[in-house]
């Protein structure tokens, strides 16, 4: 007859043996809890539908108050798992996941499905339910229960919760704009005060007495004063410090920071306690992620002039995504010669970090000689220096200036540049730098044999006339077109910019004119899995991206040949640089959705195009 209290047993036994029972900041409950708040959330979790109901084992952590770990026990591993999983009385699984529903109104829950009487003949399975999320994911390895340190540690390293983190950053931003909004505080101000407040928040002492400041006019000098020693303790060049700190300077003169009203500077207190709180917060938990930057393009969206100043922000999955197509390690050496707000600096420094494992030595060479920016516009410049403080260095070798008036043989002999990453300005209705000309620009300052990953309008590469055509020529006679990736048709949709785009992988210095058998790798990656959702943008919901992402890399690596999504093939400047350009298209497979949700896309870029009103943001199914 099966014995659950011999389940129980075991499961106590492999809870020992991780040490739960020896970790003092470790609660373990069984079948009841005396904590209020877990008490409240089960009030209605009896499997029967009616009253209280507790899981076999509780367990929380007082270092770790969000997480939680619920444990339900079966004897029998025919009852481990239902189909349905909704059979709460009879499946252990199925129990674990009811209590983790109610629950997950306030925690994020691991909910534990533990079966057998025999200790060599147990099952056990993990599932994670997200605090104020319905749905739950299969993840961690089944079979082997972790200690509390590596549920967590696991757990914030997960995509599901840097997708639930980012989620509510991009909320707050939109918060946060608006209040900017109803201060009358401009659209360019905005994300330089959001910067000065992170870089002031670096100061010790004005982190430990902003609160206490009893007048706006003190409280705000103090932010100036604290932002101006920041930035005077860097090792970024004198001759850029004054302009750096010149920018904050709106901050004692702008009215609507300076009211002197009791409600205004509480504003101001909260504003600062807030900034610490969920933007610190989240780059605590999710380094290097180029924070600032989603500040500046959501306070730009509905500036009168449409890109604002002039910048359009890479989405941090891209700015990762080129990365690893470069296959940037801790001995790369990355520049960007339009840097923008650094989101590809800033993600390069963070796999190079990781790639470097803790070796300070490593980590500190990383910061001040392996990191090379250079951007034209003032003001994004001292957005991008903030963007590296605030993410604790790579500032020292960022330049403001004209990348086309840099010596580059002089960038060459001090930094030795192995990978260059960019996304280049676009041009305006045909007006401006073509954007191949950044991409050679680059190429110029690489190493022979060095990568660079670029992202621009796909018409540059299909071009086969005119000024674009004798760039590309121009490419290949220099260098080696390794990769063409056809990215997503609305990858700038958060930044309201329909410019349909790809990226190009090319080594430097290595003329694939003179290597007649060298063929290039185009992919259709046109799915990222990103889909719209109504006030919160184009986002990973469906937990996709990091699987996609590896498909997409390992192809690219591995020059894979797959119908439908990839080929190879030598090219010239007279032809396109595009897999559909080249694909076989399967008529057979085409549905009449696929013909009317084609007739849509048209109907609303003509739309778009002819000066309508905007499509609203929607649900995509």
């Amino acid at each position: 007859m099966a014995n659950e209290a011999k389940t129980s047993q075991i499961f106590r036994r492999l809870l020992k043996a991780k040490g739960y029972y020896d970790d003092k900041t470790v609660a373990i409950e069984e079948q009841q809890s005396d904590n209020k708040r877990i008490n409240k959330l089960l009030q209605n979790a009896s499997k029967s539908g009616l009253g209280k109901g507790f899981p076999d084992f509780i367990i929380t952590c007082s270092r770790f108050p969000d997480l939680i770990i619920v444990v339900e026990c079966k004897a029998d591993t025919k009852r481990h798992e239902s189909e349905t999983k909704e059979s709460y009385r009879d499946y252990a699984v199925d129990g674990a996941l009811l209590y983790a529903s109610f629950l997950s109104k306030e925690y994020d829950v691991i909910a534990i499905g533990f079966s057998g009487e025999n200790d060599s003949l147990t099952e056990l399975t993990h599932y994670l339910q997200l605090q104020e999320e319905a749905e739950y994911h299969k993840y961690f390895h089944d079979g082997e229960l972790l200690d509390f340190d590596s549920y967590h540690n696991g757990l914030m390293q997960s995509n599901y919760k840097f997708n639930q983190d980012f989620k509510k950053l991009i909320a707050y931003t939109k918060e946060v704009n608006e209040e900017l909004h109803e201060k009358k505080i401009k659209e360019r101000l905005r994300a330089l005060l959001i910067s000065g407040i992170l870089i002031a928040l670096k100061n010790d002492r004005f982190k430990a007495e902003y609160r206490s400041y009893e007048t706006t006019e003190t409280l705000v000098r103090n932010l100036y004063n604290s932002i101006k020693a920041e930035l005077e303790a860097t090792d970024v060049p004198d001759k850029n410090k004054h302009s750096l700190i010149k920018g904050y300077e709106f901050i004692l003169t702008n009215a609507s920071i300076n009211n002197p009203s009791a409600e205004s500077k509480k504003y101001l207190t909260d504003l600062i306690s807030n900034c610490d709180e969920r933007i610190n917060g989240f780059m605590i938990t999710h380094r290097y992620i180029d924070t600032v930057s989603q500040f500046y393009v959501e306070f730009l969206r509905y500036a009168n002039n449409d890109k604002g100043l002039g910048i359009v922000l890479t989405p941090p999955h891209i700015t990762e995504l080129f990365c690893e197509l470069a296959e940037i390690d801790k001995d790369s050496v990355v520049i960007d010669n339009c840097a923008g707000t650094g989101g590809f600096l800033v993600s390069a420094m963070k796999r190079m970090l990781e790639d470097a494992d803790g070796d300070i030595a490593t980590e500190t060479n990383i910061k001040r000689n392996q990191l090379v920016g250079i951007e034209y516009d003032d003001e994004i410049y001292t957005l991008l220096i903030s963007n590296m403080i605030v993410h604790r260095d790579g500032k020292t070798n960022i330049t403001n200036g004209d990348c086309f008036e840099i010596d580059v043989e002089a960038i060459r002999r001090k930094f030795h540049p192995t990978v260059g990453l960019l996304n280049p300005p676009y041009k305006n209705k045909g007006k401006g730098t073509e954007e191949l000309e950044f991409v050679l620009n680059n190429l110029s300052m690489l190493e022979k044999g060095g990568k660079c990953v670029a992202i621009m309008p796909i018409s540059c590469v299909n071009d086969t006339t005119g000024k674009s055509y004798a760039l590309k020529r121009k490419i290949l006679e220099h260098h080696t077109l390794e990769a063409v990736l056809s990215l997503p048709e609305e990858l700038f949709y958060n930044s309201k910019v329909n410019t349909v785009t790809c990226a190009v992988v090319i080594t430097a210095h290595v003329p694939y004119n003179e290597n007649k058998s060298k063929k290039t790798w185009f992919g259709y990656c046109r799915n990222d899995g990103f889909v719209k959702r109504k006030n919160r943008g184009r986002i990973d919901d469906n937990h996709v991206w990091n699987d996609i992402k590896k498909q997409w890399v390992e192809a690219y690596i591995n020059r894979e040949v797959i119908p439908e999504f990839s080929l190879m093939r030598r090219v010239t400047a007279k032809e396109e640089w595009c897999a559909e350009a080249y694909l076989e298209t399967r008529y057979d497979r085409l549905t009449q959705e696929d013909f009317f949700e084609t007739v849509r896309n048209f109907y609303l870029f003509n739309m778009k195009n002819a000066g309508h009103t905007e499509e609203p943001e929607e649900e995509v199914l």
